[in-house]
């Protein structure tokens, strides 16, 4: 059994979240190996997103399915298994998760519904 699948993906943090304050949220559906909460390079910022660990991937399905949706220092998280998107991998490009788009690796003009917004 990997620790990729006791691995979930939490995006929409507020930025003064902290890995601490993650865990605490999270550690009452078990016991949790690691926290990271993503941050930009140059300003070590947080970037809103993180992962979360757990020992056990029954818990993390548990944390998964409730916290998915539910209001962390004023802002509503989406939690999903890490690598893995709720709509689907399509495209596999980290960017794009949550588009519900799929976007073609081929060059030239893409005519309608090729832009970013």
């Amino acid at each position: 059994m990997s620790s990729e699948e006791g691995k979930v993906f939490v995006e929409g943090l507020n930025f003064n979240t902290d890995e601490q304050a993650l865990e605490d949220h999270f550690s009452s559906f078990g016991p949790i190996s690691e926290v990271v909460v993503v941050k930009d390079r140059e300003t070590q910022r947080s970037r809103g997103f993180g992962f979360i660990t757990f020992t056990n991937p029954e818990h993390a399905s548990v944390a998964m399915r409730a916290m998915n949706g539910e209001s962390l220092d004023g802002r509503q998280i989406r939690v999903d298994h890490a690598g893995k998107s709720a709509r689907g991998t399509r495209g596999g490009a980290f960017w794009a998760h949550g588009r519900g788009r799929s976007y073609s690796r081929g060059g030239g003009d893409q005519g309608y519904g090729s832009g970013r917004y």
